[in-house]
């Protein structure tokens, strides 16, 4: 970050092939809009050049970016409590009730399911128990494992104590142990 506030425009290029892959992966897991993931990266990313004069350097730039990065999302999930949502399986025409919908004009270009089958149990069991979690346990939680920020730089983005991060992602990894306990591997 230095580097590109010293005019280095291709610094800027390296921070986003470093942290670009990690900041895409934490915005899904954090977006309520699962189909605006690569418009709210890019708008993170335009946000880090326009604060750029900003950046002072007392935290790391990682810290920075996520703080940037959480702030959007929430800001993002605030504006969409009043929109309308338009889901896939709505009919393309609206005097059209039981025709064609978005999704039967979208290909699927999925993994084929030998690979889908595997593990979608364990999957599908673990989103259940993570969205089960009192939201400031899977934030921490999500920041932790997903995204892997130390304990020290969550409790920056998140402008706590690093004792109650710890705190709250020790509780959420016992929730988690209770919840997918229940979990009984692929059936024979």
């Amino acid at each position: 970050m230095r580097r590109y506030l010293d005019g280095d425009v291709a610094a800027f290029e390296t921070l986003m092939n470093r942290y670009g892959t990690k900041i895409t992966r934490y915005v899904a897991r954090n977006s309520s809009d699962p189909h605006a993931v690569d418009d709210l990266v890019q708008d993170i990313f335009m946000r880090v050049v326009h604060r750029a004069p900003s950046y002072r350097g007392q935290s790391s730039f990682k810290t920075w970016l996520y703080t940037i990065a959480r702030n959007l999302c929430i800001d993002t999930s605030r504006k969409r409590v009043h929109r309308r949502a338009v889901t896939l399986d709505e009919p393309l025409r609206r005097s059209d009730a039981g025709g064609a919908s978005i999704l039967d004009q979208t290909p699927d270009v999925g993994p084929g399911p030998d690979r889908q089958t595997t593990d979608k149990r364990f999957r599908d069991s673990l989103e259940q128990a993570l969205d089960e979690l009192p939201e400031d346990q899977r934030e921490a939680f999500v920041m932790r494992q997903f995204q892997g920020l130390k304990f020290r730089e969550i409790s920056l983005v998140l402008g706590i104590p690093e004792n109650t991060v710890k705190s709250r992602v020790r509780y959420a990894l016992q929730s988690l142990r209770v919840s997918l306990s229940r979990f009984k591997g692929p059936d024979p």
